[in-house]
């Protein structure tokens, strides 16, 4: 029997992190939306979409992190927490808020279900922390995890680069893979 067919997984393109004049923008956010509608459009409907919120009272660590970043402590409707136009109307908006968390992280039982054991595709932001963070857990738990290179965006350059490469060794249970590649697995 065949695996099941890969979900395609978009992590946190909110409005927070496309916005010039938010502390957590994201510089190439920009330049993902374009890959990431694509791969959205062939994907359909196996998509979700992540996204990040901050939790209504802080713990731990994360006290200190929000301590950090104030302005974040919003409710989960606050308009920055929305998905991006276009990709906002790519998917069913029940496919955007089946996922939202306010850790780095989105694996969980919200990924689980629909990837059923087989394989997710992850594009988003930023590669250096949700991505990678969702990539790891996702792993841990014995999914097939391929992420997309091209569709994602980190805090810098640099940290985009370093995030992938952190990645590669960790090939076949995580692989970075072209848009075309993925393109490729959404037919499979």
């Amino acid at each position: 029997m065949s695996p099941p067919p890969a979900w395609l997984v978009v992590i946190d393109m909110q409005n927070v992190f496309a916005d010039p004049a938010s502390p957590w923008h994201v510089p190439r956010f920009a330049q993902t939306v374009a890959p990431i509608l694509r791969l959205t459009r062939a994907y359909a409907p196996r998509v979700l979409f992540t996204r990040f919120v901050a939790p209504t009272v802080p713990a731990g660590a994360w006290r200190v992190f929000y301590e950090a970043w104030p302005f974040a402590l919003t409710q989960p409707d606050h308009p920055m927490w929305e998905i991006v136009e276009p990709l906002r109307d790519a998917v069913p908006a029940a496919r955007h808020a089946a996922c939202a968390k306010g850790v780095f992280s989105k694996w969980g039982p919200e990924l689980a279900g629909p990837a059923g054991g087989g394989a997710i595709v992850l594009a988003g932001v930023s590669t250096d922390g949700c991505v990678l963070a969702t990539a790891l857990a996702a792993a841990d738990a014995g999914v097939r995890v391929m992420v997309v290179g091209e569709a994602c965006a980190g805090i810098d350059d640099e940290s985009h680069a370093a995030a992938l490469e952190v990645l590669r060794p960790l090939d076949p249970l995580v692989r970075v893979i072209s848009a075309a590649q993925a393109l490729e697995e959404a037919t499979v």
